[in-house]
């Protein structure tokens, strides 16, 4: 009775009730729109649409303000009445200018990542090393010759190839463990930038989808579904610097559609050898609308490249004259390498609330480097090259399974997946050579395999404007080494188990403003050589670390975020691919403060800067002689964008790293430098014409530095000190682009 009464009372006096609203999103073709946030203005109640475009947001009122927002889209605002309670509800958003406008900051843990894609579409990349270089604080190099994977500088890492950082496109591993070159090389090069989407990258050890190597962080790749149209372009640069590139649409029907995309790219560089580099693409993407709310998506891809370098040079060579800045002492190095992959990628809607997702990959890898990194310093008469070749099989399956349930006081939606991924690596080889083609000495040969299978479980409580996000790893690792140079069959085998815990805390009051505190234990595997040969023991490093920051929406057009972090790693032992010994490496602690800021001055301006800074130390050297080499203590990127002014685009960007230790003790100093590149496009109907140039200002720059003990052939004694690969002086390139 009390309760009749209460509800009698509550309709005569007009007090309106909480109900759920639900409806679909697409957008001006009838697609449906995924991930577009739907925010509750009046109630600050949030959620996401599926992958049909479908959503569900609870404890809405009549009269409530709900906004529509997503990169590419206007925001669309919808007043609620008592007629949108009775049935789902269709909202169509019109395509816009990607803008600042556009972010709405929400509860969740990746929020950065918006920030990331507006840079993406705002100043697309224009070459593979670019590609990388859109994740906030991310520093590349390159020394081998364009053909060899970059050298990467995150959070107070020199990462080398990959040690530190998972990377992955499109759901598929990059990272090569026990990699003949070095642990986790990642080689982007197969992927063709202008298939690229989306960015989502997360820094720390706090993302449970993302297990070996993430510990500095992580970066995950995502191609296009979709062309929007065809076009072939055509680039010439100095250098003869040659790039063509091909996007060709090959079917679009309500339920399906198609792409293939192609480029070659060959340059010389301006080295006195020359580089005489060249790099084939493919890439074919098919797309499946089936029944019952199921998706598939195939993709297969294939890159081929072949280089020589110069290599790193001594700085004592350029001094006295015997050879100049673009010179070498050994112009022998150079590489072939070739990926081919092939991966599904299904997802399935069981319910309003459930979804399923599952993808398998296979790659077949081969890898051949050649390198000198110290002359004559081992042989004095044939030269100290070294040969490292492998040829790489690697198999895998992931799948997750999500479900969400809403209710008045509570939020709560969970993931759970399990996987495994196989790495066949035969022929994992380090030898002494000369001129490439004679082996003088065999130091390291064998056959590597390597099994990580691994279950996670994600889950979000969202209480109003907080959002807690406990989740857990768990990571199995089978590692077998069989030993070719041992005069009898040596096969020896380990296993490790490792546990990932996190948790996560988010607090967003309304969509303009996010406070964070991450915390989480992350890890990177070792080469199964080590692992074998140190009888499994400090072989998987456990990383802590914690992140306490926040993202300011200030306005409709200007961000900031900052973050104040710390990272941890234990003792490990590390093995050198470059001389096939064991080195341990001591633990380690990293503090740091990080900056960002986005501003949208006009439609067409747009300024983007990123500052960070790291203190990064050993904690078992003394004072003066625990320094980490080559860890940037400083960097900043940023520049100024213009789009869609007068069919003129184009932009200025800058690359900054502060002078920084070579070695333990900072005896030796590698050199910063300040970078920066200009482009410049005019759209003409359906034809661009882009100018790039890098290095505007003719800056001498040292793009990779190293304090390496070498020795010149006619020298008496070895020599420490800095050796360097020189950064592109001033590099025009045109380019014209046909779009159809």
């Amino acid at each position: 009775m009390k309760r009749i009464l209460l509800m009698g009372l509550m309709l005569c006096f007009g007090i309106a009730q909480s109900q759920s609203l639900k409806g679909k999103v697409v957008g001006p073709n009838n697609n449906p729109l995924e991930n577009v946030a739907v925010f509750d203005r009046t109630s600050g109640n949030h959620t996401h649409t599926d992958t049909s475009g479908k959503f569900s947001l609870e404890n809405v009122k009549e009269n409530d303000i709900i906004s529509f927002s997503i990169l590419g889209f206007a925001t669309y605002e919808y007043s609620v009445t008592a007629e949108s309670f009775a049935e789902s509800i269709n909202i169509t958003l019109n395509e816009a200018a990607v803008s600042l406008e556009q972010v709405t900051i929400t509860p969740e843990v990746n929020t950065l990542s918006q920030i990331v894609a507006v840079d993406l579409k705002t100043a697309p990349v224009k070459s593979s090393q670019e590609i990388l270089r859109k994740v906030p604080g991310l520093i590349i190099g390159q020394h081998a010759g364009g053909g060899k994977a970059e050298q990467i500088f995150l959070r107070g890492f020199d990462i080398d190839h990959g040690t530190d950082i998972n990377l992955s496109v499109d759901g598929m591993p990059v990272n090569m463990v026990s990699h003949a070159h070095g642990q986790g090389y990642s080689d982007l090069h197969f992927v063709i930038p202008e298939t690229l989407d989306k960015i989502s990258f997360g820094k720390g050890p706090y993302n449970v989808e993302y297990g070996d190597f993430a510990t500095a962080g992580y970066v995950a790749f995502k191609t296009l579904d979709k062309l929007d149209k065809s076009s072939v372009s055509v680039e010439y640069g100095q250098f003869d610097a040659f790039r063509t590139v091909g996007l060709f649409n090959l079917l679009d029907t309500k339920n399906s559609n198609a792409y293939v995309a192609a480029s070659l790219n060959t340059f010389n560089g301006p080295f006195d050898s020359p580089q005489n580099f060249n790099r084939f693409n493919m890439m074919a993407k098919y797309n499946l609308n089936l029944p019952d709310n199921q998706k598939l998506k195939l993709t297969a891809s294939h890159f081929q490249s072949k280089w020589d370098a110069s290599g790193q040079i001594p700085q004592r060579a350029i001094d006295d004259g015997s050879i100049g800045r673009f010179g070498a002492i050994d112009d022998t190095e150079g590489g072939n390498t070739s990926r081919t992959n092939l991966l599904i990628n299904h997802s399935k809607l069981l319910s309003e609330n459930k979804k399923l997702e599952t993808r398998a990959y296979y790659s077949n890898y081969d890898f051949e480097l050649f390198s000198n990194f110290t002359f004559f310093l081992e042989d004095p008469i044939n030269g100290d090259q070294i040969a490292q070749r492998e040829d790489r099989n690697i198999l895998g399956f992931q799948t997750e399974f999500s479900d969400k349930i809403n209710s008045e006081t509570l939020d709560f939606k969970y993931t759970a997946g399990i996987g495994v991924r196989y790495d066949d690596v035969n022929d994992v080889e380090l030898s002494h050579t000369k001129n490439r083609y004679e082996i003088l000495d065999r130091i390291a040969f064998g056959n590597v395999d390597q099994i990580n299978s691994f279950a996670f479980l994600n889950t979000e409580f969202g209480l109003g404007d907080f959002k807690i996000n406990p989740a857990v790893r768990l990571d199995y690792f089978k590692f077998d080494y069989e030993n070719k140079l041992s005069p009898t069959y040596d096969n020896r085998s380990e296993s490790k188990v490792f546990a990932s815990p996190k948790l996560n805390f988010i607090y967003s009051p309304n969509r303009d403003f996010q406070l964070f505190l991450k915390t989480g234990i992350g890890f990177h595997s070792n080469d199964t050589r080590v692992v074998v040969a140190n009888g499994g023991e400090d072989i998987l490093p456990a990383a802590y670390g914690a992140d306490l920051g926040g993202i300011y929406k200030l306005t409709d057009n200007l961000i900031f975020n900052t973050a104040l972090w710390a990272l941890f790693l234990e003792q490990e032992f590390v093995y050198v691919g470059d001389a096939g010994i064991v080195e341990p490496s001591g633990k380690t602690r990293r503090l740091g403060v990080d900056f960002g800021l986005r501003y949208e001055a006009l439609d067409w301006l747009y300024f983007y800067g990123d500052a960070n800074y790291t203190y990064a130390r050993s904690t078992e050297e003394p004072k003066g002689e625990d320094y980490i080499p080559l860890a940037p203590d400083f960097t900043s990127t940023g520049g100024i964008a213009v789009e869609n002014l007068a069919n003129f685009s184009g932009g200025l960007n800058y690359r900054y790293i502060k002078d920084r230790a070579a070695n333990e003790d900072k005896s030796i100093i590698a050199e910063g430098y300040f970078v920066t590149d200009f482009n410049i496009n005019y759209t003409f109907r359906n034809l661009v014409f882009g100018i790039a140039i890098e290095n505007l200002f003719d800056t001498e720059w040292n793009e990779t530095q190293f304090a390496t003990e070498s020795r010149l052939f006619d020298e008496p004694a070895p020599v420490e000190e800095i050796h360097f690969t020189p950064g592109t002086p001033f590099f025009l390139r045109g380019k014209v682009t046909v779009n159809f």
